[in-house]
């Protein structure tokens, strides 16, 4: 019955995901130009970040030891999972605004699953664009770096797409959760979702190793991108960590997962309403 009951939740909370999400979809498609300004004027903003590299890499032939083809692999691969995981919750970062002035209320007492209704509403069809410019990019990646490409390296690659997306969409929740407690948090959650893409652009060599420490075993961002891209381009593992560790990301994905998970359920429950 447990088991059950889960399954008719998860799937009453993908249906809620699905028409709120589409609902603002196509408020967004109502006004195409409008649009295609956005994801266009979204699309250049977010391929600056790369025209700093390539900026850097004008001046420099490699940096912390990684050639520029490199960098655009460690960038295109946290640029993507953060993308996905952008679209698809993103919007969680505003839950602190609905606890402040009390609408959270209206989506308490609708008969779907909060968490659902919160990560699809506002759904931002343009961010998008992140996924599309980190694609490009990670190409140029896949075309120009010196890969000796095996079996295990090219199924490592879309595993590393989808338990990094997992991993930040689970800093996400963790981020809202917490702004149950700290209704100015949303910041806070940047610092650790926006920021964490932003570092794990740049290799782990240029970092001092109490930073690399902290985001491999307290908030394990290494796994997106620097642990098992370490396997594929051949380099020496952060921290001198084991070979194995390359195939651990979707083992750190489910328990960043579940403990955002729970940090969400012991948020929900500790909500008082405003009373307005």
């Amino acid at each position: 019955m447990a088991e059950g009951g889960r399954a008719a939740g998860l799937a009453q909370g993908l249906r809620a995901y699905r028409l709120v999400a589409g609902m603002w979809i196509r408020s967004t498609l109502a006004y195409r130009v409008s649009f295609l300004m956005t994801a266009l004027g979204s699309l250049l903003v977010t391929g600056l970040d790369f025209v700093a590299i390539l900026l850097m890499y004008s001046q420099v032939d490699a940096l912390g030891g990684y050639s520029l083809p490199e960098i655009a692999f460690l960038y295109g691969l946290s640029a993507m999972s953060f993308g996905f995981a952008d679209l698809a919750i993103g919007s969680a970062g505003r839950l602190g605004t609905r606890v402040r002035d009390g609408t959270l209320d209206t989506l308490l007492v609708r008969p779907a699953p909060v968490l659902a209704q919160v990560a699809a509403d506002r759904f931002a069809l343009r961010r998008v664009s992140r996924i599309v410019q980190a694609t490009v990019v990670f190409g140029y990646a896949l075309a120009a770096t010196d890969v000796v490409w095996s079996p295990q390296k090219v199924l490592l690659v879309p595993v590393m797409l989808v338990s990094g997306a997992v991993i930040f969409a689970s800093l996400f929740v963790a981020g809202a959760a917490f702004q149950f407690v700290a209704q100015d948090a949303a910041e806070v959650q940047s610092a650790f979702t926006y920021g964490g893409q932003t570092l794990l652009q740049y290799p782990p060599t240029v970092f001092g190793t109490e930073l690399v420490r902290g985001v491999t075993f307290v908030f394990p961002l290494a796994f997106v991108n620097w642990v098992p891209a370490s396997y594929v381009l051949g380099r020496p593992y952060p921290l001198g960590l084991p070979q194995w560790a390359a195939f651990a990301p979707p083992l750190v994905a489910s328990v960043c997962c579940a403990a955002a998970g729970l940090a969400w359920r012991v948020g929900l429950r500790s909500y008082r309403s405003t009373g307005s």
